[in-house]
């Protein structure tokens, strides 16, 4: 699923040559969600949190976000191991702002910022939220309120969770999969439906990378 970013460099140069520059701007998961479901993933992020640093300075490092992954995530009463876990999962991809946008004239339906966040997952997390003024197209510039957002997602797959389930999943992993797959596919796993290959992959990476995006957020 990953591999075909590979070609995506070239395919987002030739669009925006074509196309005359870049435009305004949670994988197939983090937002698209399914039928079932919820889609799946005021000031700049919210008052009192750095922004952290700009979304143009170079290599990204999910670490890097650590500060605003603690913050975010007990503002929304999440684990902030699992939604710095989501943003290393999230990190397959370039997370360049005007990549991104380029690719996005390519295909409408691109998920922006580095939690990979659909339009429909961001304007639903948003409501009533503190950041409920601000637009999705400003997610690859604003790398605090990607992850404000994500975290915001993470809470509402959690208020959708059944009081007990099947499969030996955590309440973490089910949580990762609703953000990948969206909430009626989460509920789907719940009651114990087999995750299909690309949620399977998800979750794998997102054990993979568990151990990692603790040490992140511990300091």
């Amino acid at each position: 699923m990953r591999g075909w970013w590979l070609v995506l460099p070239v395919a987002a140069l030739l669009v925006s040559g074509c196309t005359g520059g870049s435009g305004a701007g949670a994988e197939s998961g983090s937002g698209s969600g399914s039928a079932t479901g919820k889609p799946s993933a005021g000031a700049s992020a919210s008052a009192g949190v750095s922004p952290g640093p700009s979304a143009s300075a170079g290599a990204y490092d999910p670490a890097t976000y650590a500060p605003q992954v603690r913050t975010y995530a007990k503002k929304a009463g999440v684990s902030a191991q699992l939604l710095m876990a989501v943003l290393y999962n999230e990190d397959y991809k370039p997370h360049d702002p005007a990549f991104e946008r380029s690719w996005q004239k390519y295909k409408p339906d691109a998920a922006f910022g580095i939690a990979n966040m659909h339009r429909a997952a961001f304007d639903q997390t948003k409501r009533g939220r503190p950041f409920a003024a601000r637009k999705w197209e400003e997610l690859p510039d604003d790398r605090a309120l990607a992850v404000e957002a994500a975290a915001w997602y993470l809470h509402d797959m959690s208020a959708q969770l059944p009081a007990h389930w099947a499969g030996g999943y955590s309440r973490d992993e089910l949580m990762a999969l609703g953000y990948n797959a969206g909430g009626g596919n989460m509920a789907a796993f719940a009651r114990g439906a087999k995750p299909g290959s690309q949620a399977s992959d998800y979750l794998t990476r997102l054990r993979d990378n568990w151990k990692k995006a603790g040490a992140a957020v511990a300091g």
